[in-house]
């Protein structure tokens, strides 16, 4: 499997769905915490990162992912 580029999220590292729903939760929570003590650009870079990271996973084909890893 070649690299795909800076973001890449089809790696076998987050095939459990926990992995991936704690790395969205904690990059939106972290933004919020950041947006409640005043920093907005921070809070807003951070929420923006869980968003796309969620997007990422959710189109992502994990079906293919796990038969890579499966035949490595």
């Amino acid at each position: 499997m070649a690299r795909k580029g800076l973001f890449d999220v089809d790696v076998p590292f987050f095939l459990p769905v926990w992995r991936r729903v704690v790395v969205v939760a904690l990059a939106v929570l972290w933004g919020l915490f950041e947006l409640s003590s005043g920093a907005t650009f921070w809070g807003m870079i951070f929420i923006g990162m869980g968003a796309i990271a969620g997007w990422r996973f959710y189109i992502a084909d994990w079906a293919a992912v796990a038969k890579d890893a499966q035949d490595q």
